[in-house]
């Protein structure tokens, strides 16, 4: 099942919500190639955040064109329409050449039985003791066991089959990457699990390209991984493993990798995922979205004057709304709003004491986790501002560029892919 466009082995997904950081971004990825490591380039805007900012899909692979031509890029590059359905993805059809298919909302309803006894008489193959090469330990199968997977993700993989045909009929089968998305869900996939639902998108005649599992542990937005890393890096081998498998056994495209969602400053993990990327000979594609608007906020509060009162009006009106903002990402952030600093202590902070708060350093005293993830998901407040907010950007431009490619680069880039890491920054925090 091999397609004529193909994801080359390593990605990181990059949003640029203001499409003012795109040639910054993409500075990040030629740091990466000088350093002897391709990482190409996905520019991704979901379409939650299209409706929130109320700009157009078009919008994105315009600043990333710029971008390319203003850097000379001669590799792949490829534009995203992030967690999309069938019912919403015409206006993508023409802007985008990677689709990533969310099926999130549909995992759990249960497939009818004629549905699930068809799966399993079809693969009798996937029960008993399987025991192939990466495993952790093999897998032990029964008619129970496989049932239970298939009604509930079957009727996600028909979603996502959906969704394909969609866009197969309106751009031509081969001529786009295929991501599909289950990560946004409570319960982790198993190794079972995801090999289910690899199954079934190959039945489904999906050649999924990236998929992205809902992994143990926290992936809040913006901070660190909460969670067990031993049984994270357990999982991910496993899941390496299945992929392996089904590419081999059920003819699924040779460079089928994993995607990992909301992978923004998951310092502990960056040298698991390298470990594992190295000793598995795997591929990868994170995705970073919202890191750069959070360097944005960054440089305009270290900028001081007009970017700081920004940044505090910013947080005041945070506070107000802070319901309506979290809701849209309630699986992705856990804020205590005991641990909010009140808006009139933020207005009297300097802008070292601001930057301090925000700054994704775990082991600085002054760091807040709950105002960063605030920050994170109130990019629409920015939005609000208008011009006030785009013209401190433009005035600050070259410094908030410099800040967003050495975030993406030093911080990202380069433990996951190229090795080499500070270690002040692997450390995890337990829930």
């Amino acid at each position: 099942m091999e397609t004529t466009l193909q994801l080359a082995k390593y990605s990181v997904g990059m949003g640029d919500r203001f499409a003012h950081q795109a040639r910054a971004q993409l500075a990040a990825c030629q740091k990466a190639l000088a350093a002897g490591v391709e990482v190409i380039p996905v520019w991704n805007k979901s379409h939650r955040e299209h409706q929130i900012l109320g700009s157009r899909p078009e919008s994105v692979r315009a600043a990333a064109e710029a971008a390319v031509r203003a850097a000379g890029w001669d590799r792949p590059w490829h534009v995203d329409a992030d967690h999309v359905r069938a019912e919403i993805v015409e206006p993508y059809l023409a802007c985008c050449d990677y689709f990533t298919l969310d099926v999130a909302e549909v995992i759990g309803r249960p497939a009818p039985g004629e549905l699930v006894e068809a799966f399993v008489h079809r693969h009798p193959e996937l029960q008993g003791r399987l025991d192939f090469p990466g495993l952790t330990q093999p897998l032990q199968v029964g008619r129970a066991d496989l049932e239970q997977a298939a009604r509930h993700y079957l009727l996600a993989v028909q979603a996502a089959a959906a969704a394909y045909r969609r866009i197969a009929a309106a751009k031509g089968a081969g001529t786009f990457i295929t991501e599909v998305s289950m990560d946004e869900t409570d319960h982790p996939q198993s190794a079972l699990e995801l090999l289910v639902i690899l199954v079934a998108l190959a039945d489904a005649g999906v050649p999924v390209q990236t998929v992205a599992p809902r992994f143990v542990g926290r992936f809040n937005k913006g901070v660190d991984y909460v969670g067990d890393l031993a049984a994270f890096e357990q999982q991910l081998l496993n899941f390496l493993a299945v992929l392996d498998w089904a590419r081999t056994c059920y003819g699924l495209p040779a460079n089928l990798k994993l995607s990992i969602h909301s992978g923004s400053d998951k310092f502990s993990l960056y040298p698991v995922l390298h470990r594992a990327l190295r000793s598995r000979g795997a591929g990868l594609h994170v995705k970073t979205a919202g890191t750069t608007w959070l360097e944005e906020l960054q440089g305009l509060i270290e900028s001081g004057g007009a970017g700081l009162q920004l940044a505090r009006d910013l947080y005041a009106e945070a506070l107000t709304d802070l319901e309506g903002l979290c809701a849209p990402y309630a699986a992705v952030i856990d804020i205590d709003r005991r641990r909010l600093p009140t808006a009139e202590e933020v207005r009297h902070w300097s802008a070292e004491q601001f930057a301090a708060a925000l700054r994704h350093d775990p082991h600085h005293p002054a760091f807040n986790p709950h105002l960063r993830q605030l920050f994170h998901v109130g990019y629409k407040l920015a939005a609000r501002k208008g011009r006030s907010f785009l013209d401190l950007l433009e005035q600050h431009n070259g410094y908030i560029a410099d800040r967003v490619t050495t975030n993406l680069y030093e911080r990202h880039l380069r433990p996951i892919f190229v090795g080499e890491t500070d270690q002040r920054l692997c450390q995890t925090r337990k829930p």
